[in-house]
């Protein structure tokens, strides 16, 4: 296997890498994926029994500000708690952006990612589903896909795809909302999924010019221990991504408390300021769906809390500072309006059709 090495003057100059390192550095990379997966699932299928047992799901006050009412936290306090909700997703999120963005050839990704227009933006879909990370999360993993594949699209589709078509939050949207419900969200998500980083980089005409791809870090090429490539890439992809999260979040909660609970008519006005707001909401896995659940309990029109279970989960603000840190700030507009235009028609089918 042949891998890029920098040189002084910018150039790349092809590297030979054993077959030993290449192996290990999958072995890494698989190790963290599948502990993350293990994670994740286990903690859903707690989840769902739960919810199977009860046939609810409780929110957390302590997180969410306008959730139950009753709690007087404040945004650093409610921020914390909410880095306590999801710093271990996060630590892996940070962990595979390392291992990708030192272990993986942009060639390689190139390669996986060519071929045509829908396929890429499915594989990319079906590689970020299982994750089941929320949107914070697989941020700093779009970076380091984006950075070492300078494709636009199915780097958006991987990071839509884990909050988005997250398999527990769907089964768990159908077992408390309904199959009308579940169906709107799956069929919404899917779709933006797979178009929305079409439109930012061929409809728009918004293909911004990625960083320059750093060389695939190998032992031999910068003479260090495979461990130690691993530990500097992750430290930079948390440097990068970690404070700009932390910003959004505080934000997000901000912006939280100015969601409207009640006296959201007419219904198309209530879908677009709900979906307006969801969009830039910072939310834990799962937490869009104790949202939904209060918005009706509240008398808000179905279809705006359809419209917070599609642009909850799919997007936030934390994560479109990462998107605009990452490619530019018009990028991460037209990811931030397709997410809303999504939960709109979402929200406007489960009110109207």
């Amino acid at each position: 296997m042949r891998a890029v090495v920098s040189t002084n003057t910018g150039r790349s100059l092809p590297a030979e890498i054993p077959d030993r390192q290449v192996i290990y550095a999958a072995l890494l990379l698989l190790t963290v994926v599948g502990g993350l997966v293990t994670y994740k699932t286990t903690a859903s299928l707690a989840v769902l029994e739960n919810v199977f047992v009860t046939g609810t799901l409780k929110p957390r006050p302590d997180v969410m500000p306008f959730v139950g009412g009753s709690s007087q936290l404040n945004i650093f306090v409610r921020t914390l708690n909410y880095f306590s909700t999801v710093w271990v997703a996060l630590l892996f999120g940070v962990l595979i952006s390392g291992a990708v963005r030192a272990f993986i050839s942009p060639r390689w990704l190139a390669g996986l990612f060519g071929g045509g227009t829908v396929r890429p933006q499915l594989i990319a879909g079906l590689a970020g589903a299982p994750l089941m990370l929320c949107s914070c999360c697989v941020a700093p993993i779009f970076s380091s896909i984006y950075e070492r594949s300078s494709r636009l699209g199915p780097s958006l589709a991987f990071m839509l795809a884990a909050p988005s078509l997250n398999p527990a939050a769907l089964v768990l949207t159908f077992m408390l909302l309904g199959a009308r419900v579940g169906t709107i969200r799956l069929a919404m998500g899917a779709l933006g999924v797979l178009t929305t980083g079409l439109l930012a980089e061929r409809v728009l005409g918004l293909k911004p010019s990625p960083r320059t791809a750093e060389a695939v870090s190998t032992p031999e090429a910068d003479q260090e221990s495979m461990m130690s490539t691993f530990a500097r890439s992750c430290l930079k992809v948390a440097l990068r991504t970690v404070p700009l999260i932390a910003v959004g979040v505080m934000i997000s909660m901000l912006i939280a408390e100015r969601l409207p609970t009640n006296g959201l008519a007419p219904s198309v006005t209530a879908i677009m300021l709900v979906a307006l707001v969801a969009v830039l909401l910072a939310l834990p896995t799962f937490f869009e769906i104790p949202l939904a659940m209060m918005l009706f309990a509240a008398g808000a029109p179905t279809g705006a809390a359809v419209a917070m279970l599609i642009a909850g989960p799919a997007i936030n603000l934390p994560s479109l500072l990462t998107i605009g840190r990452s490619t530019n700030w018009k990028v991460a507009g037209s990811v931030a309006a397709a997410a809303w235009l999504f939960a709109v028609v979402g929200g406007l089918m489960a009110s109207f059709l």
